[in-house]
């Protein structure tokens, strides 16, 4: 038998010293801009401390011997109010979640896409095809997620809600280890900030005019089991005659600005199956089997 031949210590050296290199490479990869999140996060939490400078202004009021009056701004007089701390507050906490996906080819991509200066967008929580979870943001931070959007009379979307990725080019199934992870995380979301059921929405929802995701693939019936969503019922009843389909999409959340666009991004979340700008007379029992939930 020959023997197996014994590589020299020199060549076992470069080798574990090349693994130890791609390892640190693989590490710092983000060094860069978990530095530039660090700072950032510092020049904000200086701005919460200072007093905002508010000026004021004296009037001052002038007598003529007729007794008449006359008011005069003097402008010398602006200075910063007066600053008296409270002592009762707390952070302002999230009160929606809104899922997206990526309509990128891969995690590292959209990695990239939220660590450049300018892509100028931003989620909270980005999820793995293989379930790993990303945080990049605090859940008090604002992200730039929802961009231009409205749901019922909120127009700020991204003040009030927390935006989780999820890894998917748009025309493809979530895989299950993802979906596990992102119920998981919705859970923890939800209890932790008493979030309301209904108040678990798609990026669609909200820019039913600008936005598809997260896609027809999306289960979310399979949420709303678990109490991120609103799901009609299983058995469907026909609305009364006096029935408004655009006030109930209106009360659900919709912006009907675009009622075309409105009924295609109601259909994308709880039909899937069709999302053409119609109300049939099955989609109608489904909007009202929701309405009758709010």
């Amino acid at each position: 038998m020959a023997k197996a031949s014994i590589p020299p210590v020199r060549t076992v050296i470069y080798i574990v010293f090349a693994g130890l290199v791609l390892s640190a490479c693989s590490t710092d990869r983000y060094a860069k801009t978990n530095k530039l999140h660090k700072q950032q996060l510092k020049a904000l939490t200086e701005q919460l401390r200072q007093p905002l400078p508010y000026a004021t202004t004296r009037l001052v009021v002038s007598y003529d011997t007729a007794g008449n009056t006359t008011v005069l701004e003097d402008q010398q007089a602006k200075r910063d109010a007066h600053w008296v701390g409270a002592i009762h507050f707390n952070l302002r906490k999230p009160n929606y979640v809104i899922i997206h996906h990526t309509a990128q080819d891969s995690l590292a991509q959209t990695l990239r896409t939220f660590t450049v200066p300018h892509s100028e967008v931003s989620a909270h929580y980005v999820i793995g095809r293989d379930g790993e979870v990303y945080q990049l943001l605090n859940d008090y931070v604002r992200g730039w997620h929802a961009g231009a959007g409205k749901w019922g009379s909120v127009t700020d979307l991204n003040s009030v809600s927390l935006g989780i990725e999820l890894d998917n080019n748009g025309n493809e199934p979530f895989p299950e280890a993802q979906l596990y992870s992102l119920l998981n995380v919705l859970d923890t979301l939800k209890r932790k900030y008493n979030i309301p059921t209904a108040n678990f929405i798609g990026h669609s929802d909200i820019a039913p005019a600008r936005k598809v995701d997260p896609s027809a693939f999306f289960p979310w019936k399979r949420l709303a089991e678990r109490g991120f969503g609103l799901w009609p019922d299983n058995e469907l009843v026909e609305p009364p005659e006096h029935f408004n389909p655009v006030d109930a999409l209106r009360i659900i959340g919709y912006d009907t600005s675009n009622l075309d666009a409105a009924i295609g991004a109601f259909k994308l979340h709880y039909v899937q199956t069709d999302v053409s700008p119609k109300l049939t007379d099955y989609d109608l029992r489904v909007l009202y089997s929701l309405y009758r939930k709010l």
